[in-house]
């Protein structure tokens, strides 16, 4: 499999980084007490963090590069706030943060501790360019311009009901599928964490020049921490990791 940043992208954010983190062989059916405590305890940070800098999550010094880089992308980010800054608004706001299952709950808590923003999603349901071989080892997912031919599906919208974005706009997109709309806002039905999931593909999306280090440790604990809690009875994950930049726009795993 693979994954790859377009030339467009760079063209617009030169110092654009990904740190990848592709898991397979989990279990992601059965509750991890200690990931649960985990996201908690990274919300009731988050929580305090807020409240003793009195700041909004938008003014956060944390976010204000990546609304710099959704306006970079022609993205409105008073009206499409990147995932982080959702996240941490929620947080600041007192609304807590939802255990939902044990994969997206680990990328919530890393996401909150590093103050960076992470996808999750199923890499079984990832195809080629065409669109064919779901699942298949030369799939993959891309960062690239949305096309005529793509298709967004929103969280919870029946099959063939989507919300399709203008041709250009920056998406996550596996063959025509559609998996984050506006770079970092809000992902789609489509490759969602499900009891079934047993492989995981993590996005850490970042910049060379400002939290490098934040993605190379939110790396390190999603690898450390995988093999941990996520293995299958009577048998161990795969982690595959690595970092896509200018220099380096494709990874394969």
């Amino acid at each position: 499999m693979y994954f790859e940043v377009s030339k467009e992208m760079f063209e617009a954010l030169p110092t654009f980084t990904v740190g990848v983190v592709a898991v397979q062989g989990i279990d992601n059916s059965k509750e991890v007490p200690a990931i649960t405590k985990m996201l908690k305890e990274a919300a009731e940070n988050c929580r305090q963090y807020f409240e003793a800098s009195g700041n909004k999550a938008k003014d956060d010094p944390v976010v204000v590069p990546y609304r710099e880089a959704f306006r970079a992308l022609g993205t409105n980010p008073n009206r499409y706030a990147c995932a982080i800054e959702a996240l941490m608004d929620r947080i600041a706001k007192g609304k807590g943060m939802p255990s939902i299952n044990p994969a997206v709950d680990l990328g919530n808590a890393i996401s909150l501790k590093h103050k960076i923003p992470i996808g999750a999603h199923d890499m079984y349901t990832f195809t080629r360019p065409d669109g064919t071989g779901r699942g298949a080892e030369d799939a993959g997912v891309e960062v690239r311009p949305a096309t005529a031919e793509d298709h967004f599906r929103p969280f919870g919208a029946p099959e063939g009901e989507y919300d399709d974005p203008e041709t250009g706009e920056i998406v996550y997109v596996s063959g025509h599928e559609i998996r984050t709309r506006r770079w970092a806002w809000r992902q789609s039905e489509q490759g969602k964490m499900q009891e079934s999931t047993s492989a995981v593909f993590y996005p850490v999306d970042g910049f060379s020049d400002l939290n490098l280090d934040e993605i190379k440790a939110a790396m390190k604990e999603f690898t450390e921490l995988v093999a941990n809690y996520f293995a299958k009875s009577g048998s161990r994950c795969t982690v595959a990791t690595g970092i896509v930049d200018k220099d380096n726009p494709r990874f394969e795993f």
